[in-house]
């Protein structure tokens, strides 16, 4: 997900919302972006974590002056951590200077960045989505290989796999996964006696009081088109505890969303939500959304965590009023959190500085990368860096998720495990959300977008 994927990039950390959403456009990831989540707090570099090549790299310096080019989104939580990476990198290495460009979010970002690789004017580093946005990039043509990197040491195996393809792998992780779910406004709950649903039905019913009480049940930011994915992929734990194999039947073409009923359950829900949301959420934007979480405006927000660092930023003395909970299913057994991976860094096939830009990127998945972001941003969820902790002052909307990971109820979003995702969902769930388009029409739509992308990416069955 660009913002996470635009539902993004991220839980998504996840996640992880080009997002949530990056299918939300964002990147979220976003966050389509897909999709990008970041740290915060105090996790203190360690000569154990650190690769082998670190010391040797800084003893090694070349005198020769060089400036290497980074590319990243332009959301507000990934300027500013990027600024800190780049400084603390300079710092550490005076002979390399970086100059950092921003990119919008969302598909238009997606296109920028592919505009940029055919055209080969792409920059030396840049910050992109994991998952299926990544692999649509034509790694092999335009990216570095970094499989033999001594800094893969310290990556998370779960995460290696999202920025790999046909074995190799591309990039490494840059922030904390996340986690695509709701997040609610605690006072509201409070004043109404609400509980934190554990089923579909349960949280509709929440939604029915809380609007007759006047409140705005659900908050919609339409505005910003990536965001309207989320409750559609954040469905995808909800799908996978019905059919485990869903994610290789479906790359491989033998299952669709249209006619497998625990995949078009998420555009089922996503219809059943026409009606609660604010009177000017096709006008709103995420930004604006976030603010009327905080201030107690609306009651629910369907996003992915990597929205908690602008949260903070933005609303710090409202933080203990806000809570987050995992998409729920139709069962209370099956309750459990879809996580979006953190996005990636990667190194332009034909750049001019490979050996600057790795030292970069090793800077990056490293403990003391974490710990300089750590101190400007916040995490979405658990890091993708071996030795990273969640810092002790992490938000305990954050730590509302520990207890999916704790007690192993957590999915990596379908983006994560599968490289089919059409590029048009976050027009479709639009017009699903806005009542515009009944979710079985909307299903059957998606599966002729994914025909057309897998096609593309030349897989067998297609």
């Amino acid at each position: 997900m660009s913002k996470p994927r635009k539902f993004l990039a991220v839980l998504s950390s996840v996640m992880l919302l080009t997002g949530l959403l990056a299918a939300c456009g964002g990147g979220s990831s976003d966050k389509e972006s897909s999709s990008s989540p970041s740290a915060s707090g105090s996790a203190s570099p360690s000569a154990s974590s650190a690769s082998p090549s670190a010391s040797a790299s800084a003893s090694s310096e070349p005198q020769e002056k060089v400036k290497l080019t980074l590319l990243v989104d332009n959301n507000q939580d990934t300027v500013v951590y990027s600024k800190a990476l780049v400084d603390a990198f300079q710092a550490k290495y005076p002979n390399i200077t970086i100059e950092t460009e921003t990119r919008p979010t969302g598909s238009e970002g997606d296109n920028f960045v592919k505009t940029r690789l055919s055209t080969g004017d792409m920059n030396d580093v840049f910050f992109y989505n994991s998952g299926s946005l990544m692999q649509a990039l034509n790694p092999e043509q335009n990216m570095m290989d970094l499989t033999n990197e001594p800094f893969q040491a310290n990556v998370i195996d779960s995460f290696k796999p999202t920025v790999s393809f046909n074995g190799k792998i591309y990039g490494a992780p840059v922030g904390s996964t996340m986690g695509g779910g709701w997040f609610y406004n605690k006072k509201i709950y409070a004043q109404l006696g609400l509980s934190v649903p554990k089923t579909w039905a349960e949280l509709m019913e929440n939604n029915k009081k809380i609007k007759a009480a006047g409140i705005t049940a659900m908050i919609g930011s339409y505005k910003d088109t990536w965001t309207s994915q989320l409750i559609v992929l954040a469905d995808y734990f909800n799908v996978q505890a019905q059919m485990p194999n869903f994610a290789a039947d479906y790359t491989g073409n033998k299952a669709k969303y249209a006619t497998t009923p625990a995949a078009l359950r998420g555009f089922q829900k996503l219809e059943e939500t026409v009606g609660y949301y604010n009177k000017d959420f096709l006008a709103t934007t995420y930004d604006a959304g976030l603010k009327m979480l905080a201030e107690g405006k609306g009651a629910h927000y369907p996003m992915l965590t990597f929205a908690v660092p602008a949260l903070v930023q933005n609303n710090p003395d409202k933080m203990d009023d806000i809570g987050f909970f995992a998409q729920p299913g139709d069962s209370a057994d099956q309750n459990g959190l879809t996580v979006w991976m953190p996005g990636g860094a990667y190194i332009y096939k034909n750049t001019e500085h490979p050996e600057e830009a790795k030292k970069f990127v090793e800077f990056v998945a490293s403990t003391e990368g974490v710990s300089v972001m750590s101190k400007v941003s916040k995490p979405s969820g658990p890091y993708a860096v071996k030795g990273a902790a969640l810092p002790d002052d992490t938000p305990q909307v954050v730590k509302d998720m520990l207890p999916y990971f704790d007690n192993n109820q957590t999915a990596p979003a379908l983006e994560f495990l599968s490289p089919v995702k059409g590029p048009s969902l976050e027009q479709i769930t639009v017009e699903v959300g806005s009542g515009k388009r009944k979710a079985a029409a909307a299903a059957e739509l998606y599966d002729q977008d994914v025909k057309k992308q897998a096609q593309q990416l030349g897989l067998s069955g297609w």
